[in-house]
């Protein structure tokens, strides 16, 4: 099961406030793609940018609350991979990515390739860095028509996005995607390659134990794998994970 967040409910104006009460979510929950509509290239920009906005006005809201609130080593149920809150001093937002979404039906039927499939959640994550390593990942969604950021956590995740985008990403990471599968509970990095437009995808840890998969090295090019082959394997862990819901 993929569980990884410190989820906040809270407005912005009381967002200080109720950062110390956090509940676990379970992002194996299913997403009702319907939810948001494939962005424009102009248009995904701009949610990028407001999105980074809240994702960095809310961080600092977060570690100035904890700065305050606690000293010393970290607190039990932390949600960042760090050692002492003090540390929270020099982490910094690094950069974000949008969530992609493939809606079980379409896995199921197989209608298209994966590519293809793959819709926008409007969901976006962003790595929060110390000293330049991952510790974890801000939430940042739109809460009653404002970008808010409602969730922390995530380092192992962190950490393996950012290797992956580091091992295939371009300069301005254009030639990937995150894809969240949620009702396979896997995650993934579309690749496209700028010279052939071929797309191939990197199964991230939770792919990895949820299909079965063997864990291949995330510099080698043997780790990228096509989406036909891995269309079987997702669609047996759907209707597996679909039929324990019902």
């Amino acid at each position: 099961m993929i569980q990884e967040n410190i989820r906040i409910k809270a407005s912005r104006h009381s967002l200080a406030s109720a950062l110390a009460l956090g509940i676990t979510l379970s992002l194996a929950t299913s997403y009702s793609v319907a939810q948001s509509s494939s962005p424009s290239s102009a248009n995904s920009k701009e949610q990028l940018r407001l999105a980074s906005s809240a994702a960095e006005h809310d961080f600092k809201a977060f570690v100035e609350h904890h700065l305050q609130s606690k000293s010393g080593t970290q607190p039990a149920g932390f949600p960042l991979d760090v050692t002492d809150i003090q540390n929270l001093k020099t982490a910094k937002i690094a950069y974000g990515f949008q969530v992609y979404t493939i809606d079980p039906k379409d896995i199921l039927s197989a209608r298209a390739d994966m590519r293809s499939m793959a819709k926008a959640t409007g969901i976006w994550r962003f790595v929060i860095n110390l000293e330049g390593k991952p510790i974890g990942l801000a939430t940042v969604e739109q809460v009653n028509g404002k970008w808010e950021t409602v969730a922390y956590g995530g380092a192992i995740l962190a950490q393996e996005v950012d290797a992956s985008i580091h091992a295939y990403g371009n300069t301005d990471h254009s030639n990937v995607r995150f894809i969240r599968i949620y009702q396979a509970q896997s995650d993934f990095l579309e690749v496209s390659s700028a010279q052939d437009a071929k797309t191939m995808f990197a199964p991230l840890l939770s792919a990895r134990q949820s299909l079965l998969l063997r864990q291949g090295d995330a510099k080698s090019e043997s780790a990228l794998v096509d989406g036909n082959e891995l269309l079987g394997p997702l669609q047996a862990a759907v209707k597996k994970n679909m039929g324990a819901n019902n």
